[in-house]
């Protein structure tokens, strides 16, 4: 690995300072904030239309159909054009907060850092008016400023759809508290995500000072890491067990489930359909799920919001150690 030394002038004196570092990035990266106010913009107006109008509408065709649950009806239209477009809007809306970190991730590893590195901008910078340290913390800190209060924002707005929604929700079972969209939009995972995929964008464009190569790992890497949280989630807080003598209380994310045999021993649960005496043949006595019931969302948010923050942290820290030592110990 070749070793770039970077040392200011002593006659040159540094007169840009925090606040002009941060215009002289809102100026290059303009597209990329417009971009981002846009959906910011975009995506509250469509939260708050499924919170509003569009809600209103959905279950009022709803109950004009005869399907509400105090008197269904047989051969009612549950899913009208009004629900359809709340369900559209309510899951675009989510899978466009989902994937906030994956753009971010792309958007750093090549834009912000490898683009700069592979043309030679940074290092010209580096050898006038800025050190390497004060030029990777304001890559990192603005769009990290922009992005916290973007999906703060756009979090509050989320909830404050999905609790207006409840019983439309709960009518439709269409899509529930644990799906994998609306668990990350509907509290502070969506924020740790972005920063995480901010924080490794900018690792991967320094490990990979080459725009293109960079966005193609840093995205394949989020999405990795995004995957394996998605199977880590039901196991980051102890579930609560039922027994067959118990009802899963809905809405309740059944994490497992099977059948007990006379000794205790879970086994898979066997296709007995048809089968007179099948349960008596596997020696099966009950059944059990294990589930997360709706209060375990905010402890398992947290876990998981802490472990994102933690590996955020960590790819920070790798980055500025790494910026370290390839402009040779200068700071």
């Amino acid at each position: 690995m070749t070793t770039l030394t970077v040392r200011a002038s002593a006659a040159e004196p540094r007169t840009r300072g925090p606040r002009g570092l941060v215009w002289v990035m809102l100026r290059v990266h303009q597209s990329a904030l417009l971009f981002w106010l846009m959906l910011v913009a975009v995506t509250a107006g469509a939260l708050l239309w499924a919170y509003g109008p569009g809600a209103d509408a959905a279950w009022a065709e709803y109950v004009a159909g005869g399907c509400d649950s105090a008197r269904p009806g047989l051969g009612c239209d549950m899913y009208g054009t009004r629900f359809q477009r709340y369900d559209n809007i309510v899951g675009v809306s989510s899978g466009l907060l989902a994937l906030v970190p994956l753009f971010t991730a792309a958007w750093a590893a090549s834009a912000l850092v490898g683009r700069e590195l592979e043309n030679g901008t940074a290092h010209l910078t580096w050898t006038q008016s800025v050190s390497p340290a004060r030029w990777l913390a304001a890559k990192l800190a603005v769009p990290a400023t922009l992005l916290t209060a973007g999906m703060l924002t756009l979090t509050l707005l989320h909830r404050l759809m999905w609790s207006a929604g409840t019983e439309l929700h709960e009518a439709w079972a269409v899509r529930t508290w644990d799906d994998s969209a609306i668990f990350l939009t509907n509290g502070t995972t969506a924020t740790a995500h972005a920063l995480l995929g901010l924080a490794l964008g900018a690792l991967v464009g320094l490990l990979l000072p080459r725009a293109l190569p960079a966005l193609a790992v840093a995205a394949v890497t989020t999405l990795a890491i995004a995957g394996a949280l998605v199977e880590l989630r039901p196991h980051l807080w102890p579930t609560v067990t039922l027994t067959s003598t118990d009802d899963v209380p809905s809405p309740a994310a059944v994490v497992r489930e099977g059948a007990l045999t006379s000794d205790g021993t879970r086994i898979p649960l066997p296709d007995c359909l048809g089968e007179p005496g099948c349960l008596t043949d596997h020696d099966i006595t009950g059944f059990y799920a294990d589930h997360h019931p709706t209060s375990h969302f905010w402890p398992l948010h947290l876990v998981e919001t802490g472990i994102v923050l933690a590996a955020a942290a960590l790819a920070v820290g790798a980055a500025f150690w790494l910026l370290r030592r390839r402009t040779g110990g200068a700071v």
